[in-house]
């Protein structure tokens, strides 16, 4: 919208020329969905409470700690919705609205935030009700996830498939193998950001990271001469994916303002499942999925021990690996504070996002 005034505008004021720069439109964003997210957060906040939408604490999903401590009882949910306005908001009025990467991401991002909230809010409206069956949202996962790789399939003439420390593609073009990717990638980071949130503000920090990371990668690999220099795979449409990622990081701050120990509010399935599928479409349209295994090495973690937690129960007549998955809770039943648990994974996480830009941009 911002980008449109300034291509009527500049023939007559070219000290506006500033607005066409990536970095300035990034930063517009950034600053534009934070503010949205600390202003109406309040108001969102108590609107949740008058609805009496709080999170239900359940015994078998979560530390006795959790029980004992009343504070997170009750607590509203559906937050979500607060950075998927802010993001949405931002993110149209400082893109290029003629940038399909943006939309295709965009319209991931809103349908499985659509689907967290219908998922949160049969939690909230009907007693002792657990949402959607995994089931339900692995079906409506898989047609987001596919639809999305469709719209690309037929949009882009390559697809191609590259690993870490490799110049050339391992594939140059994955053809119809590239839905399998874009399923893996996209249901995996969603579902995988979802475990994650179980501790006040550890998924919407470590996204906030992942994301920043992302700015990076997508403005790098957007900018012809950077991309050159660096053999990374390059389109013009790419760099447009800079303001949709910096939106998300200043969502992510400003959400995390309300959401830092103790919360105020909580993301919920609208945030989590919103903002992972977010992070692993654009993971898939820079060219940089495999490496998302590097960048949100967290979320990664976290899922592999839920794996491995149910898999050595049923393996191994009912023994575990951890105290309680996913990983989070095992530190804390082991007697780490909450905040501790938050604050050590938020390192791990800047330290996976830290080597997966180094990767990806090839410094020497």
């Amino acid at each position: 919208m911002i980008y449109l005034l300034y291509t009527f505008l500049v023939p007559k004021a070219d000290h506006l020329a500033m607005f066409k720069a990536i970095t300035f439109r990034a930063g517009g964003a950034a600053l534009t969905a934070f503010a949205i997210s600390v202003l109406l957060g309040p108001i969102l906040v108590r609107w949740l409470y008058r609805l009496k939408v709080g999170q239900e604490i359940r015994k078998d999903e979560c530390p006795p700690l959790h029980l004992i401590h009343k504070n997170k009882q009750g607590t509203p949910t559906m937050g979500g919705i607060l950075i998927i306005a802010a993001v949405t908001t931002a993110t149209v009025c400082w893109v290029r609205l003629d940038n399909t990467y943006v939309w295709i991401v965009l319209g991931v991002f809103l349908l499985l935030g659509g689907l967290g909230f219908a998922d949160d809010y049969l939690k909230v409206r009907r007693k002792n009700s657990r949402g959607l069956s995994a089931r339900q949202k692995m079906a409506v996962q898989t047609v987001v996830a596919t639809s999305m790789a469709l719209a690309l399939y037929f949009h882009d003439a390559a697809l191609p498939l590259y690993v870490p420390f490799y110049k050339s593609p391992v594939a140059a073009n994955l053809g119809l193998w590239y839905l399998l990717v874009a399923f893996l990638v996209v249901v995996g980071t969603s579902n995988a950001v979802n475990l994650t949130d179980g501790l006040d503000g550890l998924a919407i920090g470590s996204v906030t990271i992942c994301a920043l990371a992302y700015t990076v990668i997508a403005y790098v690999a957007g900018h012809a001469k950077l991309a050159k220099d660096l053999h990374l795979f390059h389109t013009s449409q790419m760099a447009e994916l800079t303001v949709f990622c910096a939106a998300l990081v200043g969502a992510g701050l400003g959400f995390l303002w309300y959401n830092a120990s103790p919360a105020m509010v909580f993301m919920g399935d609208t945030g989590s499942l919103a903002l992972g599928g977010a992070v692993g479409v654009v993971a898939l349209l820079v060219r940089r999925e495999v490496l998302l295994l590097v960048i949100g090495g967290l979320f990664v973690i976290e899922a592999l021990s839920v794996i491995v937690q149910v898999g050595s129960f049923r393996l191994r007549n009912g023994k575990r690996v951890f105290r309680m998955a996913p990983l989070h809770h095992h530190f804390e039943m082991k007697g780490w504070p909450e905040t501790r648990v938050t604050i050590r994974f938020w390192i791990v996480a800047l330290i996976c996002a830290l080597a997966g830009v180094l990767i990806a941009i090839k410094v020497q």
